[in-house]
């Protein structure tokens, strides 16, 4: 056989292995089921195998062939959870979504509460974009919290609301910080003032603090910036902020006797 013929046999048999590959990579193989019920335990045994798009397909069938059966709402809920652990965040909130308003006394209702703030959650963008999805995680946990006092997911809610409402904060610091370097200490009062009064419970509160010290300097209002440089230090001792507020409140002494 020629080196031409070898190569053309070659390259024929490596695209084949290529062809079965890519089918394989993009085929889904679902276990055999002969009964309705016998597809949603196979839909639960392939969760808690974390094979959530085999569980996926299960559960779509599911739910499309037995819509007045009574545990259609834990199919709709689980079926969220596959599309949440697939990355699917846009199926996920119309599951989840639906779970909430079409069978409000499930008792996976309140689970699908919680999880449908973490779809939204999912879908925001950086501090420094649109946060409207974090304004949707953030209203969708707040009401989770107050329907379901006592739930199971009550702790990871209040965390994921901070981490949230720390997203929001982190924005309007750094636009405070970004008018002060451009020399407008009043607008940046402004905002820094936001997050005193709106996310007083976020861990930003030190850099606001100090936000609001460097306006007083700026502005000209030394005994209130001297003061409240002083307050940093003893609130918030052994931080960056304590450090940077211990040496401008010696400068501003230095200069400007209070």
């Amino acid at each position: 056989m020629t080196r031409r013929a070898i190569a053309v046999v070659l390259c024929g048999f490596l695209a084949a292995v290529l062809a079965a590959a890519l089918v394989g990579c993009g085929a889904t193989t679902l276990p055999a089921v002969h009964s309705e019920p016998e597809r949603m335990a196979t839909a639960r045994r392939m969760i808690e195998r974390k094979n959530w798009v085999s569980a996926q397909e299960l559960l779509k069938g599911y739910i499309k062939n037995n819509p007045g059966s009574a545990d259609i709402d834990q199919a709709v809920y689980l079926l969220g959870l596959c599309y949440l652990n697939n990355h699917d965040y846009v199926q996920a909130t119309t599951e989840f979504d639906r779970m909430t308003h079409d069978y409000p006394e499930s008792d996976s209702t309140p689970s699908a509460s919680y999880r449908l703030g973490e779809a939204y959650f999912a879908q925001a963008r950086p501090p420094d974009f649109d946060q409207d999805f974090t304004h949707k995680a953030i209203d969708q946990w707040t009401g989770y919290l107050r329907d379901y006092p006592g739930h199971w997911l009550n702790p990871a809610a209040e965390q994921q609301l901070n981490k949230a409402k720390s997203r929001l904060a982190t924005k309007l610091v750094e636009t405070g910080e970004l008018y002060l370097r451009l020399g407008y200490p009043t607008p940046a009062r402004t905002y820094f003032q936001r997050v005193e009064q709106e996310y007083s419970e976020t861990t930003l509160i030190p850099r606001v603090e100090l936000g609001i010290a460097r306006c007083d300097a700026k502005e000209r209002l030394y005994p209130e910036a001297i003061a409240r440089y002083k307050q940093i230090e003893e609130r918030f001792p052994r931080t960056h902020e304590a450090y940077f507020a211990h040496r401008e409140r010696k400068k501003l002494e230095k200069r400007h006797h209070p």
